[in-house]
């Protein structure tokens, strides 16, 4: 059983992806083709948001959103410590300084309530992370930026096609960041990424620092890198789109089917906002501790159940970021990395797959 069924799902779009991959193929323009513009519509269309602008990853996405907002050195950008590192990554490549804010216990996403007292006269941004497939507490966020003259980066790299209060990831603020990573939910054949904004002028930045900082060709007006999606990527995600709606479809079923069951097991689930859904990038679950932990990742991985840790350590205890721990508590953070365990999803696991990871787990969970 894979982890993520790939494999599947490309054979339900074999004939899309191969005509969508013949044609870049056929006519040459492997950067900037004409794919990387039509899916930039169709994506800016889908989020609901007047500027989509693909980059080649993720990553890039971030370091390219906070190059947009001139961050300087010094500068401080508030984030959680629990998620992977490239959210610390891109704050510390432009030498400003990430602030680790501690996480909701239920949602494992930043919680807002904690967010005001880490800000200071050096605060520029606020990046919270949309764990999971689920999006972050946006509308406490904002408000609280707003109130500061503060840059909100959602990073929806898990979350993209997640909605929250009827709109979607990626369009709830000054900027969405989106990987399409294999494994995403929108996933390409390599690396990938895109950003969301209705700010023009931050638009024409990220399309500018994309290219090494061109508004045209040999003109290079600002700070730039090589950050372009290649058209071969962007055709791959325009081949997945049509099944893209359906996908998401399955992973909330999946997700709800592996909740109800869950109930009933001693293990925490991770706690839905009524205001929102979850696309479930990973179905991720809290065990009472790491030695609970690591019995039940080796029955299941025995049984033939894949099983994943996001993530086994918080960032501000990763050895590159130690320095940049707080003088305040993470202790949730600390308890959830310790405690999840990351089970088999995607929109092709079979019901009888699911009943198999199922029962394997109640095996490991409950008193023999």
């Amino acid at each position: 059983m894979p982890f993520i069924n790939l494999q599947a799902q490309y054979r339900a779009i074999k004939s899309d992806i191969d005509a969508r991959i013949q044609r870049v193929l056929d006519h040459g323009q492997y950067i900037m083709g004409p794919e990387v513009k039509e899916l930039e519509t169709v994506l800016a269309s889908r989020v609901g948001v007047a500027h989509c602008v693909t980059v080649s990853s993720g990553t890039e996405a971030l370091l390219i959103a906070l190059m947009s907002l001139d961050i300087k050195p010094g500068d401080e950008i508030i984030t959680t410590p629990f998620t992977f590192a490239a959210n610390a990554e891109v704050i510390v490549l432009l030498g400003a300084v990430p602030v680790f804010v501690d996480i909701q216990p239920d949602t494992c996403n930043i919680d807002p309530a904690r967010i005001e007292e880490a800000i200071t006269r050096r605060t520029r941004a606020i990046l919270p992370v949309s764990l999971y497939g689920q999006v972050a507490d946006m509308d406490e966020i904002n408000a609280i930026a707003a109130r500061r003259g503060l840059a909100v980066i959602e990073d929806a790299a898990q979350s993209f096609g997640a909605s929250y209060k009827g709109r979607k990831s990626c369009g709830l603020s000054t900027w969405g960041a989106t990987s399409f990573f294999p494994s995403k939910p929108l996933g390409c054949y390599g690396d990938g990424g895109a950003l969301f904004t209705d700010d023009a002028a931050l638009a024409q930045a990220a399309r500018e620092i994309r290219v090494h900082g061109q508004s045209q060709r040999y003109t290079h007006t600002r700070l730039g890198l090589g950050g372009r999606m290649d058209t071969l990527q962007c055709a791959v995600v325009l081949g997945k789109l049509e099944r893209f709606d359906w996908e998401v479809e399955q992973r909330h079923a999946i997700g709800e089917r592996y909740q109800r069951a869950l109930a009933s097991l001693p293990v925490q689930r991770l706690a839905i906002r009524d205001d929102r859904d979850c696309v479930w990038a990973q179905f991720t679950i809290q065990l009472a501790d790491g030695a609970q932990r690591e019995s039940v990742q080796a029955s299941l991985n025995g049984q033939g159940v894949p099983t994943a840790i996001h993530y086994p350590r918080p960032l501000h205890q990763q050895p590159a970021y130690r320095q940049f721990a707080p003088s305040w508590s993470l202790h949730h953070s600390e308890a959830a990395a310790g405690r999840v365990l990351s089970l088999p999803m995607s929109a092709d696991l079979s019901g009888e797959q699911q009943s198999f990871v199922l029962e394997c787990l109640r095996r490991a969970v409950e008193p023999r």
